[in-house]
């Protein structure tokens, strides 16, 4: 490949690029006027169950505005991922053959509904469940007074770390299809990913048991369904 070709497949990157960044922008700048509404949804699981009396407070002076601000930011960045993956893959299918293509792109879909369901699934079965054992665990003398900001934090913690713990059958097919790793050889490992799942849950999550649980225990699953569906690479 001579310098002219490269210079113009990274002019192309850029360009592509530039149209997420675009599109990025476009998103959070239409969310701004929605940011009340948006964070009001997000913080719905703690709110429907918090005791009669009990809200949530801001303890800085900026954060009614900066937290509903940040969760625009990272809802915008959550919905140009689909767009993202797109640019990536009409970045990338030029240079495909024809079966690689009808493989790239139904993982490439894959990763998105994976991704989109870990998301789903740590806003309405984690966060729930979570909340209402922190909230039933408080002593009696305790009233309870939920910072906005720090629990905008726990929650894109929580919702980005089960996103990408999704993505573990798809890692674990891309490994075996691959040839990277033999199948037989993820088999025998099986014990230490276990430990290595609750590692990764303890990291990304909360630094509570249940959260890490929650975790960790889907990764396993995952884990498992990958394994199911692969297949070692033929020579």
């Amino acid at each position: 490949m001579n310098n002219e070709s490269i210079s113009s497949h990274l002019i192309e990157l850029r360009s592509r690029l530039i149209r997420v960044i675009i599109c990025l922008g476009v998103l959070f700048i239409a969310g701004i006027p929605f940011a009340s509404e948006i964070y009001g949804f997000v913080a719905s699981p703690l709110l429907t169950i918090l005791p009669e009396g009990s809200s949530m407070i801001a303890t800085q002076v900026t954060s009614p505005f900066m937290a509903p601000i940040k969760l625009v930011l990272f809802a915008a960045l959550l919905v140009t991922m689909p767009y993202l993956f797109y640019e990536v893959w009409m970045f990338m299918s030029p240079g495909l053959y024809k079966n690689e293509k009808s493989f790239v792109m139904p993982l490439m879909a894959t990763t998105i509904f994976l991704f989109a369901a870990g998301i789903a699934f740590a806003y309405f079965v984690v966060c729930p469940i979570i909340f209402k054992f922190f909230i039933a665990s408080a002593p009696n003398s305790i009233q309870i007074m939920t910072d906005i900001s720090q629990y905008l934090n726990f929650v894109i913690k929580l919702v980005f770390a089960f996103g990408v713990a999704f993505e573990i059958p798809v890692a674990t097919f891309l490994l075996v299809k691959s040839g990277i790793v033999k199948k037989e050889l993820l088999i025998k490992s099986r014990p230490y990913l276990i430990i290595l799942f609750f590692v990764i849950g303890m990291l990304l999550t909360p630094p509570d048991i249940f959260s890490q649980l929650f975790l960790a225990l889907p990764m396993w699953i995952l884990f498992e369904l990958g394994l199911l569906l692969s297949s070692d690479k033929k020579s």
